[in-house]
């Protein structure tokens, strides 16, 4: 006969082995998740090595002879990925590699800022003379201009496309003036300087005309450097015209003709018929993942002064 007490006790047990189950039944699954979230992580990381571009040459170069590719691509800039720091890098591995029998800078591009501009021309005129059994070519797809240009006359050669875009030999200083609009908003611009020219080509303020000759010299002076960089690198072949250094742009026709190249050419073209080398083996530094990340949060982050108060610098542009 079952007691009162009895039947309880059972109840107890009962409910105690139905809530055991279920915690076991959780922590099972709680691990199943685990064990599957670990299983995507590794999926996705698999992924990730097989299809990102994590930088350095797209091939290993093995010591057979190769025509040794390096692209310049967009805006020549500090902080971009056609900065002189990652071209001239890519440039020393082509030159160094024992298999290289010449080297293509492969250019696309605007211009840009003159100073890293100047440090690429240099450096491929150091590794030029240090390598002298090795040639370096510049091969023009869309556009050579302005920086993009100055950096292609130290080349041993330049060759381009019948339409491809070449010249733009200027610089330029470029910015806003907001007066006006200051005047019609009734804001009033309060501006206190130590040094009378501290506050160099004020957006906000009249321009003054002693800043504005002086900005003017300092683009003269740079324009100066430019004349010379392209007279030094095109020597005889170069055609003077009273427009050639005015920041006038032509076809890649035309520029053969006016001797600011030298032939067509293709890249592949080149490495077949003028360097004799067929394999192509791209030296080019590309950024990796954590990077191109760092420098999309740089893009999207709060602009410099200069950027906010409309003051442009010198551009090979």
């Amino acid at each position: 006969m079952t007691t009162p007490e009895s039947e309880s006790h059972w109840e107890r047990q009962l409910l105690e082995k139905w809530a055991l189950a279920a915690l076991q039944e959780q922590k099972a699954k709680r691990r199943w998740g685990i064990f599957f979230k670990l299983l995507g992580l590794s999926y996705l990381v698999a992924v990730l090595v097989l299809l990102v571009d994590w930088g350095g040459p797209e091939k290993l170069a093995d010591g057979s002879r190769h025509t040794a590719v390096v692209q310049l691509n967009g805006v020549i800039e500090a902080s971009g990925e056609a900065s002189a720091q990652t071209i001239n890098q890519a440039l020393q591995s082509a030159f160094g590699d024992k298999g290289t029998a010449g080297v293509i800078l492969q250019v696309n591009s605007p211009g840009g800022s003159p100073v890293q501009a100047g440090i690429v021309h240099d450096e491929i005129r150091r590794l030029r003379s240090k390598h002298p059994q090795i040639s370096l070519y510049v091969v023009v797809e869309d556009l050579c201009a302005s920086g993009g240009y100055y950096v292609a006359v130290a080349a041993d050669k330049i060759f381009v496309d019948k339409a491809s875009i070449i010249g733009s030999i200027g610089v330029l200083m470029d910015g806003f003036g907001f007066t006006g609009t200051m005047e019609k908003l009734g804001v009033e611009r309060r501006l206190l300087v130590a040094g009378v020219n501290k506050g160099f080509l004020d957006p906000f303020s009249p321009q003054d005309v002693t800043q504005k000759d002086h900005a003017q010299v300092l683009l003269g002076e740079i324009h100066k450097q430019f004349i010379e960089v392209v007279r030094r690198g095109r020597g005889e072949r170069l055609k003077e015209t009273p427009d050639m250094f005015s920041g006038l742009m032509w076809t890649g026709s035309q520029s053969v003709q006016l001797g600011l190249a030298d032939g067509l050419g293709t890249v592949g073209s080149v490495a077949r018929d003028v360097i004799k080398a067929d394999k192509i083996v791209d030296f080019t530094i590309k950024d990796n993942l954590a990077e191109r990340l760092a420098k999309r949060l740089r893009a999207g982050g709060t602009p410099g002064v200069a950027s906010l108060l409309g003051i442009g610098q010198p551009l090979l542009r």
